[in-house]
């Protein structure tokens, strides 16, 4: 009977997947750096990131709204029939709005955003200015920065909606893509010790 801990290993979990496949993740990551890259280089690319990610999010929107109308009638005995059918409806109606004219949901987002930073931003400076705890110095410097994004934003606003969205994608995925390609090079470096 082994007494081995199972958590003990639970951090190799599919690092021998990994290591056998190294080279599809680098070149994920590389790909979602240079697409990354690209968008934020261009402002035409970066529009069209922007509206395609608002209208993505529409017909997400559509199709979980259809799915709630669907489960609502599939189960119009529960308490909840009306409720479900109901956030169905509003889904579905928000996203074919959504859909209808990204450009300007892109807009309506982009000022929440700016909202988002700002206020965000300002919470972080008092957490970091009234508990001045070990490193706080970091929080207050994010709080700073957040705020003065959000400002930024805001002040361009609604131009900013043409493009904001999209350059925030652009660059989750420069960091997501390096992010894929320094996991791929350390799982090529692994020992094959490392992954059983």
């Amino acid at each position: 009977m082994s007494t081995a801990n199972p958590i003990v290993h639970l951090h190799t979990v599919g690092l021998d997947h990994l290591k056998r496949h190294w080279g599809w993740f680098f070149a994920l990551g590389v790909a979602l750096a240079i697409l990354g890259t690209m968008a934020i280089m261009s402002a035409t690319t970066t529009i069209l990131l922007t509206k395609f990610t608002v209208t993505f999010v529409g017909w997400l929107m559509i199709v979980s709204g259809v799915m709630e109308v669907l489960h609502a009638f599939t189960v119009k005995r529960w308490g909840g029939f009306f409720i479900d059918l109901l956030l169905g409806m509003l889904y579905a109606v928000v996203g074919f709005m959504i859909v209808a004219n990204p450009q300007a949901m892109a807009i309506t987002l982009t000022l929440l955003i700016a909202m988002f930073l700002i206020f965000g931003g300002l919470f972080r400076i008092v957490i970091a200015l009234m508990n001045r705890y070990q490193h706080w110095v970091w929080l207050l410097l994010s709080g700073l920065i957040n705020v003065a994004l959000g400002v930024m934003i805001w002040q361009q606003w609604p131009y900013t909606g043409l493009w904001v969205i999209g350059l925030f994608v652009g660059i989750d995925m420069i960091f997501y893509g390096w992010s894929l390609i320094m996991l791929s090079l350390a799982a090529k470096n692994l020992p094959a010790g490392q992954t059983a």
